[in-house]
């Protein structure tokens, strides 16, 4: 039996995070990095991949930065094209990059926005796991981390177009696990909390539904984007090989708070 470090250890192993330059995306790269693995930072803005690339390397860290926006299918390819290039293999993908344009009632949301959700949150993770999916089939191994949220498991206020994107990338994951088990691949997803990033600021911004957010939680505070990455690296490492089409919470007891 391996000894459970190694079985952590990620190194030669290839991972792309979408949506890595800040936030949660950042957060998994940094700690997949640091267990050994070869890291993508990919988001819409080369400099801000850049950025964090130069933060890493400093670090000691291996990263390579390559802008991706992940609705357009030609940056899709390219994301993995140059991936090949730099390492010549992928074994993970993590589909972390979404938006949230809007905040208000169903009947609000304007059809466009609607597409424009479901597309960068439910129709690019499925593009993207597709493409990579003939390189996980050559090394007969592979690991998905769909990031989804606790609002794909209960309804909150105002995020309904958003929650049912993320209920979408639940069943997503699933079907990658039972489709995919017999290439050696496993599927996941993570369901994070309220987490204190660029992206939830609108909710922890607002002292009043802070505060009671943060009474109801049984960790009595929210949750900081580092505090995702142990999940993360038991999915992608061989610690966790025997975990597929699972659905994980973080979320300091959301969802048992009622």
């Amino acid at each position: 039996m391996t000894h459970i470090s190694q079985q952590f250890d990620l190194k030669n192993k290839v991972a792309i995070i979408t949506g890595s330059s800040k936030g949660i995306g950042k957060a998994i790269a940094k700690g997949l990095a640091e267990n050994g693995a070869q890291v993508i930072i990919s988001s819409r803005n080369q400099q801000a991949c850049d950025e964090v690339v130069a933060e890493f390397t400093t670090d000691g860290l291996k990263a390579v930065g390559i802008a991706c926006h992940i609705a357009d299918e030609e940056q899709r390819k390219n994301l993995l094209n140059k991936t090949i290039q730099a390492f010549g293999r992928v074994d993970i993908l993590v589909n972390n990059a979404a938006i949230n344009p809007v905040f208000g009632p169903l009947e609000n949301v304007d059809p466009a926005i609607f597409d424009k959700i479901m597309d960068v949150n439910v129709k690019a993770p499925w593009a993207l796991s597709n493409l990579v999916l003939p390189h996980f089939q050559k090394i007969n191994n592979g690991s998905i981390i769909n990031i989804a949220s606790v609002e794909a498991l209960t309804p909150g206020f105002g995020l309904g177009i958003y929650s049912t994107s993320k209920a979408a990338i639940l069943m997503l994951t699933k079907n990658q696990a039972k489709e995919w088990g017999k290439y050696g691949i496993r599927a996941n997803a993570i369901c994070p909390g309220l987490i204190k990033t660029k992206f939830s600021a609108a909710l922890w911004q607002n002292e009043k539904i802070l505060g009671q957010i943060e009474k109801s939680i049984p960790a009595g505070r929210m949750g900081m984007p580092q505090e995702m990455t142990g999940l993360a690296c038991l999915l992608a490492s061989d610690a966790g090989n025997y975990m597929t089409g699972g659905v994980y919470t973080a979320d300091g007891g959301y969802m048992i708070a009622g």
